[in-house]
């Protein structure tokens, strides 16, 4: 017995493949929904995570800036400070000064040399006087620059020729002179003097001590 079938074969097996592609392009975006909201909410999730750090790092700037201000303020206010006392102190040390560039120009000044005026502006000394001789006025010079503590830097202004009449028939040749010469402050001295006095404790600190000499007893 033959059977024949008359139904449309064909297009019940273009409908099943169809279905087919439709259940299989439901399941492929299903999956691609279910991976893209896993991604998304994985993004969303840094995302919150680092607005929580950015959150916290401002936090924490705002905090660092303000206790930078109070530090900047203290320190304005440690700097004010110290000049203040460096001002209290210039001012003790320096009410010495004039007692000191006197002291200085005794000692310094050598025999034939005489101071006729001295004017002081801030920390320079003019000095005008009469000297013997040139050689005078450069030995008062030498001195200045290299004995003196608190005078340092001279410099020769003029120095002219004159004459003084010590009676009716004497009358000798002389070097009027003027020159200018720097005053230290206290402050530079104790500055000077403080690594002096350091270098040679420790000179003698280092230094080998002496070995006390063993006399021999005498014979009889």
């Amino acid at each position: 017995m033959i059977l024949i079938n008359l139904l449309p074969h064909r297009e019940a097996a273009r409908k099943r493949k169809r279905e087919a592609f439709f259940a299989a392009l439901g399941v492929a975006a299903l999956v691609g929904g279910l991976m893209g909201g896993a991604v998304y909410s994985w993004y969303q999730a840094q995302i919150a995570a680092q607005q929580s750090k950015n959150t916290f790092l401002k936090t924490e700037i705002t905090r660092l800036e303000g206790q930078i201000k109070e530090i900047a303020t203290l320190q304005a206010e440690i700097a004010a400070l110290r000049a203040r006392q460096n001002a209290v102190e210039d001012l003790q040390g320096n009410r010495n000064l004039p007692v000191y560039l006197l002291d200085e120009l005794v000692k310094q000044l050598p025999d034939g040399v005489y101071v006729n005026s001295m004017k002081q502006e801030n920390q320079t000394v003019l000095l005008t006087g009469v000297a013997q001789s040139n050689e005078r006025v450069s030995e008062l010079l030498r001195n200045l620059a290299n004995n003196s503590r608190w005078l340092t830097k001279p410099e020769l202004v003029e120095i002219t020729a004159g004459s003084i009449t010590l009676s009716s028939r004497d009358q000798r040749r002389v070097s009027n002179f003027s020159m200018r010469v720097a005053l230290k402050r206290a402050s530079e001295q104790k500055k000077a003097t403080d690594p002096a006095a350091a270098s040679s404790a420790a000179t003698s600190a280092s230094a080998p001590k002496p070995v006390p000499a063993v006399s021999a007893p005498a014979k009889v």
